[in-house]
């Protein structure tokens, strides 16, 4: 067993997240569904109630005080995701509701317009369905063809397969930074030095990934990246596109409506710069407000502390289950983060997360948005731990325990 950092106080860190206090069925809550949304610290509510309470209004082009309050906050949550990420500039920062929302717009936006059938979109198959959806939608209506990319049986890319996959006809490689079920981390910067040598753009769906590993668009030089907020310790409904100037400005609009034109007249519409662009309507002003904190959050603890945190829990966990025979673990990547997922022989998954449930470890069962990749091991479905900062090796020790029930329960 992997002994916990003595640097990271987890304790100290587990004061700061309300939810974490509390029971369920009589007995401490054990939170290992992380990889699907993670809590919030106090913090990230306390300053989207006060803001909500105190400063809320309209964003930019209102003139009062409370106005200008809020437009300072809301473009405030976009200068902390540029220095999250290491972008350039706030113009390649775009707020959406989500990673999904955020695939889409380059998919609607980037790709779609000059489109011409046959042309290919390179994919893995371990990507979760906001990363394939939009490119089959591409499929559908334009004629583009998916290619797709294998992984190994330990869940690791291949990066040759991946080279091999790209050729004259691609428009974009599209991968995650991060498995929401293997947890096999992927070197972007690889990635995109394979596929710019081949004149190809990357997007990046780092949902998982900036999570857990740290970003920087600039190193990798990757054309897309995408987060989202409730992963990230934040709130829900809000996500962002990290976009190449260039790209973007030459993106047509995704949505139409307010805020994201220059001017309207009854024959003709002009479109405002991005990232405005990109942001019709009344935009997520108090989620936004809520994901700058939950990034100060971040960036005010030693992440990578953290992060070794994470991976002790995780080897915990895996070695302990080395001695169930009647476990199957799918996904052992040499690079991979803190998601443990796997199958009990005679035990559909949902009725594992069941029993887990009772004795108050959440966990998640289901196919994870990852059907190509429940195909390519011959599943249907998985039961998935997935550990966080404020996670101990005493709630690993509850989860284990609970697995054992479930096996007794069901012989």
């Amino acid at each position: 067993m992997s002994a916990v950092p003595t640097m990271f106080d987890v304790d100290k860190i587990r004061q700061d997240f309300p939810i974490l206090s509390r029971e369920v069925y009589g007995k401490p809550l054990v939170y290992l569904d992380n990889a699907a949304s993670a809590q919030k610290p106090a913090t990230v509510l306390e300053r989207m109630a006060s803001f909500a309470a105190q400063d809320f209004a309209n964003v930019h082009r209102g003139v009062h005080f409370l106005s200008a309050r809020a437009t300072d906050a809301y473009e405030g949550a976009r200068a902390r995701v540029r220095d999250f990420i290491n972008a350039r500039s706030t113009a390649e920062i775009v707020f959406t509701k989500g990673g999904t929302e955020a695939i889409n717009l380059v998919a609607a936006s980037f790709v779609a317009p000059d489109l011409e059938p046959g042309e290919e979109i390179v994919l893995t198959v371990m990507e979760h369905h906001s990363n394939i959806v939009p490119w089959h939608l591409l499929r559908e209506r334009h004629g583009a063809v998916l290619k797709w990319v294998d992984v190994g049986e330990d869940g690791s890319l291949d990066l040759d397969a991946l080279e091999a996959a790209i050729g004259p006809r691609t428009r974009l490689v599209a991968v995650t930074h991060m498995s929401n079920v293997l947890g096999t981390v992927t070197p972007l910067g690889k990635i995109v030095s394979i596929a710019h040598a081949k004149g190809v753009p990357v997007l990046a769906d780092g949902c998982q990934g900036a999570v857990h590993e740290p970003v920087d668009v600039q190193a990798w030089d990757i054309d897309f990246y995408v987060l989202t907020g409730h992963k990230l310790y934040g709130p829900t409904g809000i996500g962002a596109l990290y976009g190449k100037a260039e790209h973007l400005q030459r993106m047509r609009p995704y949505q139409g409506g307010g805020e994201m034109i220059r001017e309207v007249s009854r024959d003709i519409v002009t479109y405002a710069d991005p990232p405005a662009r990109f942001e019709a309507g009344t935009p997520p002003i108090i989620e936004a407000v809520g994901l700058a904190r939950a990034l100060e959050y971040l960036s005010s603890i030693d992440r990578s502390a953290a992060r070794e945190h994470e991976q002790a829990l995780y080897v915990q966990a895996r070695e302990a289950v080395r001695e169930f025979n009647w476990l199957r673990v799918i996904g052992d990547a040499p690079v991979k983060g803190a998601i443990l997922s796997f199958e009990c022989d005679g035990m559909h998954a949902h009725d594992v997360a069941t029993i887990l449930d009772r004795e108050g470890v959440a966990v998640r069962a289901g196919h994870h948005c990852a059907q190509v990749l429940m195909d390519r091991f011959g599943t249907t479905s998985t039961t998935r731990a997935s550990f966080a900062f404020y996670n101990t090796p005493a709630e690993v020790e509850a989860f284990i325990a609970a697995l054992t029930k479930a096996r007794e329960i069901f012989g």
